[in-house]
C-alpha cells in the first residue's frame, strides 16, 4: 500500500462508499444493513480520528492558507460524529435508523466529494512528494492507535474537542 497521506485517505473514502451504495440497494435487508452500518461506524470512527489528529493539524501548520477549509472540516467531522454516535446506540429496527443512516450518508458522501475535488489537490500542490509520504506514515500509525467505536474515550474527546474548541 502506499504512504502518501492522500492515497491512504482516499482508500478509506473507497472503502465507505462501498459500504453506502450496499446500504442502500433495496434488497439489503435489515439485519445486513445492521452490519454495514457498524462497520461504517468503526471505519468513519478511525477515519475521522486520524485526519483530525495527523492531518488536519499537519496541513493547518505547513499550509496557512488553507485554515478555512481545516476548520470547515473539523465542522463536518463533528456532524458525521454526532450522528455516528446517534446511531451506535440504535438498532436497525428503529424508526428512524434508516433515516438517519442516510443523512449521515449524504453529509459524509459530501465531505468525501469536498475533499478530493478540492482540498487533496490543493494538498497535494502545496506539500512535497516526501511531506506527503511522511504524513502517511503518520496516519497508518494513528490507525494503529484510533477508537474503533465513538464509545472510546480518545473517540468522545475528539467529539467534545470540537464543540468546546
Amino acid at each position: 500500500m502506499s504512504q502518501d497521506a492522500i492515497v491512504i485517505l482516499r482508500e478509506d473514502h473507497k472503502e465507505v462508499r462501498a459500504l453506502f451504495r450496499e446500504f442502500e440497494k433495496s434488497t439489503t435487508t435489515e439485519s445486513r444493513k445492521g452490519s454495514i452500518v457498524s462497520k461504517v461506524i468503526e471505519l468513519l470512527t478511525v477515519h475521522t480520528y486520524i485526519e483530525n489528529e495527523v492531518m488536519y493539524p499537519e496541513v493547518r501548520r505547513l499550509l496557512p492558507d488553507l485554515e478555512d477549509d481545516v476548520l470547515e472540516s473539523y465542522e463536518e467531522h463533528h456532524v458525521a460524529d454526532v450522528l455516528v454516535m446517534e446511531l451506535a446506540a440504535m438498532k436497525p429496527s428503529d424508526e428512524r435508523f434508516t433515516a438517519k443512516t442516510t443523512v449521515l450518508i449524504e453529509n459524509v458522501r459530501h465531505h468525501m466529494d469536498e475533499e478530493e475535488q478540492d482540498w487533496f489537490p490543493k494538498v497535494r500542490d502545496g506539500l512535497s512528494r516526501t511531506q506527503l509520504r511522511d504524513l502517511g506514515v503518520q496516519l497508518l500509525e494513528a490507525k494503529e492507535r484510533a477508537p474503533r467505536s465513538p464509545a472510546q474515550p480518545s473517540a468522545l474527546k475528539k467529539a467534545v474537542d470540537a464543540v468546546v474548541s
